[in-house]
């Protein structure tokens, strides 16, 4: 990164490096929790004939409310989660990170707080940096669960504006329960934002945040379509919540921030649900056989919801990071020591990084 001493940048960011993971070009990627399936041959047919229908139109801007989208959107939502939303309970913008970047823009800011539960996703604290907004953060329990007591007493202590939760939590892949989600809403002052970036990996029987909104004005859930729909280049994130949050997000949403391409590349998948939801449950599978195996191996493993896994514990972990490195597989160093985290791949994947695993720790 060039030298910025002679730049007049804010004083918060001198000295601070912009978030990314390790981009290594090696045979097996299993760091950032991709999808590891593109996208099928008949969805990038697809993709072509939108994208240059949209294209035919470029002149012109795109529909700033994303309209289409909004309702295909709330489409998908009835069909995934049982959730009858409007298309004005749905708001859509460039990936989840946009989307959460904009809640905070309207809800955080200069005076206010921002409540989250540790280890949890680490581009909540630069959310915060960026809107001024204080964060504050309670320790998770050992299993990496909410521990309730201890959120609702920070929730009376520091009367957050934004509570930030995610379900299934990243690094960990722990899941919330709506019995704990419904306790922290009662308590909650401002927003209470639950992030289900990987929603569509959790396990059967365990229900979305979607199911509390009806009774829940001030609760916003956010989705992702670069995890289970093989979208991670599009850059399209969502949320649902009141028509009241969708119109004060509005406020501060750039002019038309979804483009036209991106909006009919992301129809395009929606159309292919059912199809790329098969590859989900492909997914899922393997990723209780890696836990199982995992376990079996010994190594202490959180319980996951999502298309990754947390697992430990070792005493230097960089030096495992960098043994599986060296044999072609990338995983990603991240949360607390000794812990390390592998997104699920594809069936070879999983099994060059068991080998590789294998010779590391031996």
């Amino acid at each position: 990164m060039a030298n910025s001493d002679d730049l007049p940048v804010r004083d918060d960011l001198r000295g601070q490096s912009p978030y990314g993971a390790p981009q290594i070009d090696v045979p097996v990627l299993l760091n950032v929790n991709e999808n590891p399936y593109p996208p099928s041959e008949s969805l990038v047919a697809d993709v072509a004939i939108a994208v240059a229908d949209a294209t035919r139109s470029l002149n012109r801007y795109p529909d700033r409310d994303a309209r289409a989208l909004r309702a295909d959107l709330a489409a998908y939502l009835l069909e995934e989660s049982g959730v009858a939303l409007t298309p004005g309970q749905v708001w859509a913008a460039n990936g989840s990170n946009e989307v959460m970047l904009q809640l905070m823009q309207t809800f955080g800011g200069p005076g206010r707080v921002a409540l989250g539960f540790s280890p949890t996703y680490s581009m909540y604290p630069d959310y915060c940096r960026d809107t001024f907004t204080r964060y504050v953060t309670v320790p998770r329990a050992v299993d990496f669960t909410v521990d309730l007591d201890s959120a609702l007493a920070a929730i009376a202590e520091h009367r957050p504006s934004v509570v930030l939760l995610a379900s299934p939590n990243n690094p960990t892949g722990t899941a919330l329960s709506l019995d704990a989600v419904r306790a922290i809403l009662a308590e909650a002052h401002g927003v209470v934002v639950v992030d289900e970036a990987y929603a569509e990996f959790r396990h059967a029987g365990v229900p979305s945040a979607l199911e509390l909104l009806a009774d829940h004005p001030r609760l916003v859930v956010t989705r992702t379509m670069s995890k289970a729909f093989a979208l991670a280049g599009a850059r399209v994130g969502y949320l649902a919540a009141s028509e009241a949050v969708v119109d004060a997000v509005q406020l501060v949403r750039l002019p038309y921030h979804l483009s036209s391409i991106t909006q009919a590349v992301a129809r395009s998948a929606l159309a292919h649900a059912g199809e790329l939801q098969a590859q989900v449950a492909l997914l899922r599978e393997q990723r209780d056989a890696l836990v199982e195996w995992l376990r079996g191996r010994g190594h202490v493993v959180a319980d996951s919801d999502a298309n990754f896994i947390f697992f430990g514990l070792f005493d230097d972990r960089h030096a495992i990071w960098q043994g599986l490195l060296e044999r072609g597989v990338l995983i990603r160093e991240t949360g607390p020591d000794h812990w390390l985290r592998v997104s699920v791949g594809t069936p070879q994947e999983n099994a060059a990084f068991r080998a590789a695993l294998e010779e590391v720790t031996a």
